[in-house]
């Protein structure tokens, strides 16, 4: 497993990140061998996912048990949107950040994002909130959710001019396909212009649905999905060929067409990870396969539809 470093830790990350929508305290023995395995294959990062704070206690759960909390990653975020309204403030990023550290069983977190931006907020406020969190210990390293590649230069420059910590990373959706219109609201995918600037400034980006969600499964063709959602955002005819190139690729190596996407997000020309969700050894050993395969510029290419 190849790793990624990211400006603020002292250990890198593994370019595979498990992420954790299906953890739950009471689903535990499941976590656990899906964890281990995640392990045993070379992985050493987890990341939340929102749902009530129960994946936090499963990973908690898992650490405290393992005794391995040294060996592992540990990335959660904060200022979600939801009820209460907006939350990129100071006391709902503490607020936060103190129940998941208290879910997950430490006193700091290795990665830390913010979930959404608030254009109303200044990045010099945001700054200093966060490197308030640095210099406590509680945050390694921070990034931005669902930010425009516009605001993450605005922070690194302000950032930078300052004598402050700024963003470490990246996390916008990048997949093979690509999103005709956000997920859910307000969330951001990588287009090419985005693509453009993490190659210009080397910003690491960390995917969320980097295999899109299973279009590439082949559980769905153009003429059936059951998932209202995933025909709303990814059914086009755009990614219905690029899901063609990508099996015709998958078939000329021995692969699937999914590895093939994956490969794809884990080989752009500059440093990337994907946040997978592998939920047995079975998935698990596909996802290291993928990220073990090599792909040329020119296959990347292709695969884009850009022209030759």
């Amino acid at each position: 497993m190849k790793m990624l470093d990211i400006q603020g830790l002292e250990q890198p990350v593994s370019r595979l990140i498990m992420g954790s929508d299906f953890f739950t305290p009471e689903t535990y023995d499941h976590v656990a061998q899906v964890l281990d395995e995640f392990t045993e294959l070379g992985g050493n990062t987890t990341a939340y996912i929102y749902c009530g704070g129960k994946s936090e206690q499963a990973i908690g759960m898992w650490l405290e048990e393992r005794r391995n909390r040294k060996d592992i990653r540990i990335w959660t975020k904060g200022a979600h949107p939801n009820q209460h309204g907006k939350q990129v403030n100071r006391q709902a990023i503490r607020d936060q950040l103190e129940q998941s550290l208290e879910r997950l069983h430490t006193d700091y977190v290795d990665l830390y994002a913010l979930h959404r931006d608030d254009p109303d907020v200044e990045v010099a406020v945001i700054l200093d909130i966060l490197n308030e969190l640095v210099e406590e210990g509680k945050v390694q390293a921070f990034g931005g959710s669902n930010w425009t590649w516009h605001r993450l230069e605005e922070a690194n420059r302000y950032a930078e001019a300052n004598g402050l910590r700024g963003f470490s990373f990246s996390s916008p959706n990048l997949s093979l396909a690509k999103a005709k219109e956000p997920y859910w609201p307000d969330c951001i995918s990588a287009e090419a212009e985005t693509i453009g600037w993490h190659r210009r400034t080397g910003l690491p980006l960390l995917s969320w649905s980097s295999q899109a969600r299973g279009f590439f499964t082949g559980r769905y063709t153009r003429e059936d999905c059951p998932d209202p959602d995933l025909m709303r955002v990814f059914y086009n005819d755009a990614n219905w060929e690029r899901y063609d190139r990508a099996s015709k690729l998958a078939a000329s190596k021995g692969v699937e067409t999914i590895q093939i996407a994956l490969a794809y997000v884990l080989h752009q020309p500059f440093p990337t990870g994907a946040i997978i969700g592998a939920r047995n050894r079975e998935e698990l050993e596909s996802c290291f396969a993928a990220a073990r395969l090599s792909l040329t510029e020119q296959e990347i290419a292709w695969l884009d539809l850009q022209p030759a």
